[in-house]
């Protein structure tokens, strides 16, 4: 009975440090938050002519099955009721998802900005934004959104700013100079500590090369007011958005053919390619199933061994009890 005993309790303790672990290992890639805004430069009224073309250009903004690099802008309408939106997803996210996660964040803003006329989200995998304005082509950087890893950057605080910041200036350089149809870059570097850090900076490609590192900068310039000695971050503004951490969360990123010369931006969807599909976030989102079925395993294992424990406490003084009932008998009927 004892001896059960020690096992069980063993056995309990073995599992809670488990546990305790894998909880660590969860906390240190925590989840992505979503932020939008109702932007108040004005309003629309629910019959209006403004909420048909919206409504219109929301529906349609990513009817375009063949753009396989992950960004979307058109406008619908006439002036003064004209609409203009922007769709862009992160640069390994694959079409289908791409698209899904468009629509979704166009239904959020539709439900939470039923009235006002421009209005913007940003998720982990895409950011949507639309206004009365013209916003082809034109750098904004506010307002800004920020998140911050909660663990801090252990070592050298001023060694780490420094080779973060070089990094970021390199990033944002390969980043502005790319094309019409994508400008992102990435990388997965050592940091101090021999650490990896994984990081990816990237601008709307309706951006010119100038305005695209001057949002990059501004955006850099966010990190000591809301992530300084932070070991990853991500940082977005409705033109441009970067993040960097010690995990992986991006995958492989396809090249993208260069845009025909004989297309303009304004009502048209961009230029279709033949390139390839990124190959997007499936090592994220399979490194999240596994992480997660594997603390569901573990728990049902922790349950069955606690279950099996109590078990064979309560069944072994039974046993003891109907085999003295028994030799009692024995010695009665003798």
């Amino acid at each position: 009975m004892e001896n059960i005993a020690k096992v069980c309790s063993r056995l309990i303790f073995l599992s809670v440090i488990c546990l305790f672990f894998a909880q660590a290992i969860i906390a240190d890639k925590p989840d992505f938050k979503y932020s939008f805004g109702c932007l108040d430069k004005g309003d629309y009224t629910s019959n209006s002519t403004y909420k048909a073309n919206l409504n219109h250009l929301l529906s349609t903004l990513t009817s375009n099955t063949e753009i396989d690099y992950g960004f979307y802008n058109s406008s619908y309408g006439r002036d003064p009721d004209k609409v203009y939106a922007i769709g862009l997803c992160r640069g390994d996210v694959k079409p289908d998802e791409c698209r899904s996660c468009l629509y979704n964040t166009t239904n959020f803003l539709i439900q939470h900005c039923p009235n006002q006329k421009e209005a913007m989200r940003q998720d982990e995998y895409c950011i949507l934004r639309y206004s009365f304005c013209n916003i082809f082509g034109i750098m904004d950087d506010d307002p800004v959104y920020t998140q911050h890893n909660v663990n801090d950057q252990s070592g050298n605080l001023d060694t780490y700013n420094q080779d973060l910041r070089t990094l970021l200036d390199g990033l944002r350089n390969q980043a502005a100079a790319g094309g019409s149809l994508r400008k992102l870059a990435e990388a997965k570097s050592t940091g101090i500590n021999n650490k990896t850090q994984y990081t990816l900076v990237q601008c709307t490609p309706d951006l010119s090369q100038t305005d695209c590192s001057d949002c990059l900068l501004s955006a850099f310039g966010q990190i000591p007011l809301c992530c300084d000695g932070k070991i990853g971050a991500v940082i977005f503004t409705p033109s441009c958005n970067f993040r960097y951490e010690e995990h992986t969360f991006f995958g492989p990123v396809a090249d993208v053919a260069p845009p025909s010369t004989n297309t303009s931006v304004a009502d048209i969807a961009p230029p279709s390619i033949n390139t390839s599909a990124a190959k997007g976030n499936d090592g994220n989102k399979s490194q999240t199933v596994i992480i997660v079925g594997s603390i569901i395993a573990f728990v049902v294992v922790v349950v069955l061994i606690i279950i099996s424990c109590i078990y064979l406490r309560v069944r072994k003084p039974r046993e003891k009890s109907e085999s003295k009932l028994i030799n009692w008998f024995i010695v009665k009927k003798v």
